[in-house]
């Protein structure tokens, strides 16, 4: 199947809709990783993303008989605009099976290209039966994502222009998804050059390929995250991940802040916005650079797409500090006192304080939530936790890596309930769609009170809800029992350390 692949590359029709994109070399972050970095910009694309090369290659080698049944695809966003651009390049009527949360901008932009779009279930596993069951009924063609040999040959032209465009390439870093991406360039270029090594990038969130490579054979995930919503995908496709197994040469997985952090690397040396997806491999490379000790090399990362909601922005900008290890968050214990900030802050010295939240609690103490600038890693987050503790704060905690307290608890410090009885903490995920959240309200608060809402719109697929709600032990199992027919992600939270010092 590799030598199949490596052929359909060197013979690929993608070049009559796509382009051959730039490779940048990003200066300021070579100098900080002193390393020579590359970046494959693949958001130039016609539709931002390279999913048209893998799209336009299928869909152009089908035969007539294929073509007059037409296109069915399903996608929450960048393979949906490459099946829909492709078939009207080519005079093809398409349909495609979206998720009804997937956000209007992408919704419009399928429109745009002159395809049906049907908005179906709240995932992309609901979206992607639905097509199944079309299939079927209309005999139409369904064009993969991902687990297609065509689709991998049009995606591995990426790697043939990474060969000409930087011959001693050391090392290159790719997102992974499905794996379509990852197999094609694994095909062609550990056919030419198989001394370049190439990391596979995963989101903690979605590794797929980690377990699957762990395991040795593919395995679906229970839960994925959606935060980089173009790679969350629950198993790897099978004919990616036959060719991955034999050629990868390592795995990497980064978290949410370190995406965010390598979209703001992104801007910063580009002056161009990335999707999470597309900011993976960066991120990936950043941490392959510090765990490795690496220097000296010439060093790819892939943005393999930008189409992004504008309000997710905030959400990224919040994190970005915190993923680039420049800023810890801290819960400290102070007296509630006047000049206690004062006396605080000259424990902190010449360190900035990029976040202050405060309200009074008692009048013995109050817990602030605060922000410091560090250096990069963890030495000097230690450092100042260290200092505090010698300066008499020993009631003092790290929350730099504690979801809860990034999501929620920064934006509503405001002290704690002493007449809400047996309150729980619970962390909710539910489908971000019109009339949704009122939905979740109207089932969630039906036979329990509400003692703690908060609720923020993060531009995404879910929105993400923290709840405190009273459920006195004598009622357990029938709590339990709704929340498992409620169908939503959910998580205890109780024993969370921000919530008892805060809320």
């Amino acid at each position: 199947m590799i030598k199949r692949i490596y052929e359909k590359i060197k013979h690929s029709t993608v070049y009559d809709i796509a382009i051959k994109t730039p490779l940048d070399r990003l200066p300021e972050l070579s100098t900080r990783l002193n390393n020579s970095i590359y970046l494959k910009r693949e958001d130039l694309q016609p539709v931002r993303s390279f999913k048209i090369r893998g799209a336009y290659n299928k869909i152009s080698q089908l035969s007539v008989e294929d073509k007059e049944k037409g296109i069915l695809a399903a996608s929450a966003g960048n393979h949906a605009q490459g099946v829909a651009l492709s078939a009207q390049k080519l005079g093809l009527k398409a349909t495609i099976v979206m998720p009804a949360t997937t956000p209007d901008i992408k919704v419009s932009s399928v429109h745009r290209y002159g395809a049906t779009v049907i908005l179906f279930g709240d995932t992309f596993d609901e979206a992607y039966a639905h097509s199944q069951e079309l299939m079927l009924k209309t005999g139409a063609t369904f064009i993969h994502p991902y687990d297609d040999e065509d689709v991998m040959a049009g995606q591995g032209s990426v790697g043939l222009e990474l060969l000409e465009q930087l011959p001693k390439m050391d090392m290159l870093f790719v997102p992974v998804g499905g794996g379509g991406l990852l197999g094609g360039i694994l095909a062609y270029i550990k056919t030419e050059r198989p001394e370049i090594k190439i990391i596979a990038v995963e989101s903690e969130e979605s590794a797929c390929l980690y377990e699957a490579l762990k395991a040795k054979k593919i395995v679906s995930l229970d839960r994925i995250g959606i935060f980089a919503d173009g790679v969350a995908v629950r198993q790897i496709g099978t004919r990616p991940f036959n060719v991955v197994k034999d050629l990868i040469d390592d795995v990497i997985t980064v978290t949410t802040d370190q995406i965010c952090a390598s979209i703001k690397d992104i801007y910063d040396n580009c002056r161009a916005i990335s999707e999470p997806a597309g900011a993976l491999s960066l991120a990936g490379m950043k941490t392959y650079i510090n765990k490795h000790q690496i220097s000296g090399a010439s060093l790819v990362a892939i943005n393999c797409g930008a189409n992004m909601d504008f309000d997710r922005l905030r959400h990224i900008s919040e994190r970005a500090e915190i993923g680039e290890a420049r800023e810890a968050i801290f819960s400290v214990c102070i007296p509630e006192k006047p000049g206690s900030f004062k006396g605080f802050c000259e424990v902190i010295g010449a360190r900035s304080v990029t976040e202050f939240n405060y309200r009074y609690a008692d009048n013995a103490k109050a817990y602030v939530f605060v922000g410091i600038s560090v250096t990069p890693g963890d030495q000097d987050t230690q450092k100042v936790l260290g200092d505090l503790h010698k300066a008499g704060y020993t009631d003092t905690y790290d929350l730099t890596h504690n979801e809860v307290a990034k999501l929620h608890i920064r934006h509503m410090v405001g002290g704690k309930a002493s007449g809400a009885e047996h309150e729980r903490l619970y962390r909710f995920q539910f489908p971000e769609r019109p009339g949704a959240l009122m939905k979740f309200l109207v089932t969630l608060g039906g036979k329990w009170n509400i003692s703690l809402f908060h609720y923020r719109n993060h531009g995404s697929d879910y929105g993400r809800v923290l709840v405190g709600i009273q459920v006195p032990e004598t009622d357990t199992v029938n709590f339990q029992v709704f929340l498992d027919a409620l169908g939503y992600w959910y998580q205890d939270e109780s024993k969370n350390a921000a919530y008892g010092q805060f809320l």
